[in-house]
């Protein structure tokens, strides 16, 4: 959510990879210039062995993912950079798509953490890998000023009171809650105040 807004509040155009149809619509209204279903592709898991009768089933399968952005960007258009946090499942297709001298960002593996990939496409196009854990100070501060601005929408899909937090968890274990982020109100008497100032002044 937040790395479609914060792209497209940085000039860039965003793809977003889903999983679930029922998201593109929600995708899209964050400032997404294309959305690309997964599911649609059986590219994922690690990456076979090179040579492998299975390796060429999943190279035709990279190469249709990698049309489906051309279908976003125009033909022959790669991505500049892929950031991606599922890791294992998703990273051979990353490394593979990203353009000639791009990069692949990765916050995570949600999906495991062996991270496969063909070497091949990395050194001779000069691709970069990063690892990135979110910030430093200073830019953790630039992108909350984002969210105070409101050129970041921070996707509150609901908020709790202190006492409902078993509430939000059992959602969160259920797959029950709405897309976006969930939030639990500390030392505020009510959501959507947006500043110190704002709490101190609502709890004279």
């Amino acid at each position: 959510m937040f790395a479609v807004q914060i792209a497209a509040a940085a000039g860039a155009n965003a793809i977003g990879v889903i999983s679930d149809e029922t998201k593109r619509d929600y995708v899209m209204s964050l400032g997404a210039k294309g959305v690309i279903n997964r599911k649609d592709f059986s590219c994922w898991g690690q990456l076979p062995k090179v040579g492998s009768p299975d390796y060429d089933t999943w190279f035709a399968e990279a190469r249709k993912f990698g049309k489906a952005i051309w279908d976003i960007t125009g033909k022959g258009v790669n991505v500049d950079m892929v950031f991606e946090h599922p890791g294992e499942a998703t990273f051979p297709v990353s490394s593979f798509v990203v353009k000639r001298g791009g990069m692949v960002v990765f916050c995570a593996g949600t999906s495991g953490f062996n991270i496969t990939f063909d070497a091949r496409y990395v050194w001779m196009h000069q691709k970069r890998i990063q690892g990135s854990h979110f910030a430093h100070l200073k830019q953790a501060s630039e992108a909350n000023r984002f969210v105070l601005d409101r050129r970041v929408d921070p996707c509150m899909s609901e908020v709790f009171g202190w006492e409902q937090i078993p509430l939000a968890h059992m959602k969160m274990w259920k797959n029950q809650h709405a897309p976006g982020n969930m939030a639990v109100l500390v030392n505020s008497p009510r959501a959507g105040l947006r500043t110190l100032e704002d709490v101190i002044e609502a709890g004279r």
